[in-house]
């Protein structure tokens, strides 16, 4: 059956962020830093700010959204709280900080302060409080909440893990949320497909059957149990809030890309239309055309499975 394996890969190198834009993106996030530095010296001396990267930026599963836009998570810590200020406050303090960096003002949203650029993209700035002396983990600040127990290095660890040595998860991931992006309405957040990926994640030698698999398993999973649960710190169920809508929206999506990529992978012969059923779920601006040509090939449902290590993996050595 059609081979899109080189599709796939070329797919992953078009979800690439550009070199021009991924300077740029280094170059605000120094800024903002030097800014929020230079703030609290000047306003709140007490209060020594310290920096990580953190999220897809991190993990290498960064992805263009289809509007050509990125963003990069840049957590804010301090060791301590002299004043014992609430989250809100600190987080105020912050805004208050890059305020005037755009012209465009900085949102305070529920657990970060976001700064927009007109180069499209955004850096978002999670405030930690980390009193090594006390805290096993950081605690991050929520708008008019408490803090909230996480840990964002703990996650990045734990997806380092995981990942196979060819880099295939990693791909996974970034096809993963580039369906929830060409689709939006409310689909699955980052963290979350990363999430359902390392719970679900079957390699092969090919990337079109091994995401195949991946959609095929997380169904299987969720039908039997619908969470997502984070592996570390805090450890909360990101479904939890879903509402009936939302998950059958995920549900519904799910299943109709199963469909497709078994038409894909295990009966359409040509490649083209084989990549035209990929692209009713991935969209055409980065997801490219295969080549009308029909390719010998064979049913991928017949791939034995084989038990081993932490996770099974399909046999493709007749691939």
């Amino acid at each position: 059956m059609a081979n899109c394996d080189n599709l796939f890969r070329d797919f992953n190198g078009n979800l690439v962020i550009t070199k021009t834009k991924k300077d740029s993106l280094i170059i605000s996030k120094d800024n903002l830093r030097t800014k929020i530095k230079k703030y609290f010296d000047e306003k709140h001396p007490k209060y020594k700010p310290t920096f990580y990267i953190q999220g897809s930026y991190k993990m290498n599963t960064q992805i263009r959204t289809k509007d050509d836009t990125c963003d990069l998570d840049d957590g804010v810590y301090f060791k301590e709280n002299p004043d014992n200020v609430t989250c809100t406050t600190l987080q105020r303090w912050v805004k208050e900080a890059v305020d005037g960096v755009t012209d465009t003002t900085p949102s305070h949203r529920m657990k970060c302060v976001t700064v927009d650029y007109k180069a499209g993209y955004n850096i978002d700035l999670p405030v930690l409080l980390f009193d090594k002396e006390t805290d096993t983990h950081p605690k991050l600040a929520v708008k008019d909440g408490d803090w909230q127990e996480d840990d964002p290095k703990e996650f990045y660890n734990h997806f380092n893990e995981q990942k196979d040595s060819n880099g295939q998860l990693v791909r996974m991931v970034k096809y993963l949320k580039s369906w929830c992006d060409y689709k939006r309405h409310k689909m699955p957040s980052g963290l979350a497909m990363s999430v359902l990926a390392m719970n679900s994640f079957q390699s092969n030698s090919r990337d079109d059957v091994a995401f195949k698999f991946l959609l095929i398993e997380i169904e299987k999973k969720l039908k039997a149990n619908f969470e997502c649960k984070i592996p570390t710190t805090p450890k909360d169920d990101l479904f939890a809030d879903y509402d009936q809508t939302r998950k059958d929206n995920f549900m519904n999506n799910i299943a109709a890309f199963i469909t497709d990529a078994r038409k894909a992978v295990d009966e359409e012969k040509n490649q083209f239309k084989a990549s035209k059923l990929w692209q009713k779920h991935f969209g055409d601006t980065y997801f490219p055309d295969g080549k009308d040509e029909d390719e010998k090939g064979i049913n991928t449902n017949s791939l034995s499975v084989v038990i081993g290590g932490a996770r099974p993996y399909y046999d493709n050595a007749k691939l």
